[in-house]
């Protein structure tokens, strides 16, 4: 379900069924992951590199052509930057 304001998606909800219990990454059987919307996702990925943070290769998504990217909060939970 996606609830938005005006045409721009605010909060994009999924629920699954029978989703495993995976102790080793949370995610699996609660909050998948946040996402953020950014500009200039290489200046966000620059910034949080040099903070020591480790962040995925950025990709394309193949049904927006937008870029895209993750890392991980302080608990090992994904955060993820999507270009605007």
């Amino acid at each position: 379900m996606d609830l938005s304001v005006g045409s721009h998606y605010q909060i994009e909800l999924f629920s699954f069924s029978d989703v495993p219990a995976r102790p080793s990454y949370p995610e699996a059987a609660g909050l998948r992951h946040l996402a953020f919307t950014v500009k200039n996702i290489s200046s966000f990925v620059n910034y949080l590199e040099t903070q020591g943070i480790e962040v995925e290769q950025i990709r394309i998504d193949p049904l927006t052509q937008k870029q895209f990217t993750f890392f991980t909060d302080p608990d090992g939970l994904p955060i993820e930057l999507y270009s605007v």
